[in-house]
């Protein structure tokens, strides 16, 4: 299992942070690494990149303005993601971590490198859909 974190603060109050990351159905509208998400029911979806690519999530915890979880699985990986809110005024903080495992061997030297680009990614995407 591999782990990576990220926080950062962001220039925004915690109900619109909320609002925007929670808002999966409009993802492919701000994430720069998304062509679409496609809503299952209420506490699942799945995340398709550019190029096609199909990730599936189920949310397991949902505390509004608090904490937001889910566990997910393609074909290369399965996990669980834990993004905690935390207000700070009129900013936020956000705190997120990603448990992962890799379903081929070949791949394990590649997952943390690959998990801190997409939460950088992530994080300038939701910044500048923000400003």
């Amino acid at each position: 299992m591999t782990t990576s974190n990220i926080k950062d603060i962001i220039n925004s109050d915690i109900h619109k942070v909320w609002e925007i990351v929670t808002a999966v159905d409009k993802y492919s509208l701000w994430r720069s690494d998304l062509s679409r998400t496609e809503i299952i029911d209420d506490s699942r979806f799945i995340e398709y990149t550019k190029e096609g690519y199909g990730t599936t999530f189920s949310v397991t915890v949902i505390e509004p303005y608090k904490r937001w979880e889910f566990d997910m699985e393609n074909s290369n990986m399965k996990g669980h993601w834990v993004g905690v809110f935390t207000s700070l005024g009129s900013k936020t903080q956000i705190d997120f971590t990603e448990n992962i495992t890799p379903k081929k061997w070949f791949m394990k030297p590649f997952v943390k490198a690959y998990l801190k680009k997409q939460q950088k990614q992530f994080i300038l995407d939701l910044k500048k859909h923000l400003e």
